[in-house]
């Protein structure tokens, strides 16, 4: 999925739920994107901004829920699969594995703040035997705090960057969501640094 921008654009509240619940199941698909997106569609007036939060909170919490289970009932067997789909190196793979089973709520939360390990959080939880509590907890809390960010960010891309990014849009055509993707990045680059040097403070890496 190289382009979600058409699909929110044509499905809106629907295509961000769908995005975000795949996203959670391991399914690698820009979850994180399509969050950032619906904030600058709504600040464009397309979308509405509560709306997009409580879409973005629930289906979050879903799709994680739904990868915790999916761990449950296949456990250990399927951690192998998980790390091939996710193309992490065996090493870093077992300092998740070890990062889950040592932090719990911990870990869960954090994981929504951490590309590597927000879409495979939810699974490893379960095929580890994280207690249904604290998962619940962890990823409930996580989705409050992670969602808001990204969404806001896309909402404060269009305050402070709007009218640009609509000019460039109109000039490069095809070439616009390259564009907005960079900007997204220049937005975002400092708090997801700051997150995975504090997952790191933790010797989880």
């Amino acid at each position: 999925m190289t382009d979600i921008a058409p699909l929110l654009e044509h499905w809106g509240y629907m295509a961000i739920f769908l995005i975000v619940v795949l996203g959670n199941v391991s399914v690698p698909v820009p979850e994180e994107t399509a969050l950032i997106l619906g904030g600058y569609l709504a600040w464009r007036g397309e979308l509405d901004f509560p709306v997009v939060l409580a879409v973005g909170i629930v289906s979050a919490v879903i799709g994680d829920n739904v990868g915790y289970w999916i761990g449950r009932a296949y456990g250990r067997g399927l951690l192998d699969r998980l790390r091939r789909l996710t193309r992490v190196p065996p090493e870093r793979f077992d300092r998740m594995q070890r990062f889950v089973i040592r932090y719990g709520l911990l870990a869960v939360f954090l994981a929504r703040f951490i590309a590597g390990l927000r879409f495979a959080a939810g699974p490893l939880a379960g095929a580890l035997g994280v207690r249904v509590r604290s998962f619940v907890i962890g990823n409930v809390l996580g989705a409050l705090f992670f969602v808001p960010l990204a969404v806001g960010a896309g909402y404060a891309m269009g305050l402070g960057f709007g009218h640009y990014v609509e000019h460039g849009l109109r000039i490069l055509g095809a070439l616009k969501y390259i564009v907005l993707g960079g900007i997204v990045l220049l937005v975002t680059a400092v708090v997801i640094l700051r997150i995975r040097r504090a997952f790191r403070g933790t010797g989880a890496s």
